[in-house]
């Protein structure tokens, strides 16, 4: 993550723009680009802030890391939502997976699970090398 611009640079541009330079002058004056100009005066303007913000999370989670984990024990084939709504935490639902991420556990399907009773579904299950028919479905 990028440090953020200097108090003193924030404190240029912002009088810069108060002597009446457009943005597109002042951003080009200080080698920043437009929109973050734009940023400081609406910050400013809005609340009375030029300092820039303190970066990065909270540090604290929001997700309970035993409890999801026993959650799924619990029902193994729970979507992300589903485990979001049971812990009844106000988070994203990509939150949930990284979570699930840090404790090991994914959403993969088994590796050996029953075949299909359609037959299948895509030229994935032949052999390397095998001359096949170009279907994906057998033939009655």
């Amino acid at each position: 993550m990028a440090a953020p611009y200097s108090q003193d640079l924030r404190n240029k541009v912002l009088a810069a723009c108060n002597r009446g330079m457009q943005t597109k002058e002042v951003a080009e004056a200080f080698g920043v680009c437009r929109s973050w100009v734009r940023r400081v005066k609406q910050r400013r303007r809005e609340h009375g802030e030029t300092a820039p913000r303190k970066q990065g999370s909270p540090g604290v989670p929001k997700i309970d890391r035993t409890r999801l984990a026993r959650l799924v024990a619990e029902q193994p084939d729970a979507t992300g939502p589903e485990l979001r709504a049971r812990l009844g935490v106000e988070c994203t639902d990509a939150a949930i997976y990284a979570a699930l991420k840090e404790l090991g556990l994914t959403f993969k399907k088994r590796r050996f699970t029953r075949p299909s009773r359609t037959g299948p579904m895509s030229p994935g299950d032949e052999r390397p090398g095998k001359q096949g028919n170009g279907s994906s479905t057998p033939h009655a």
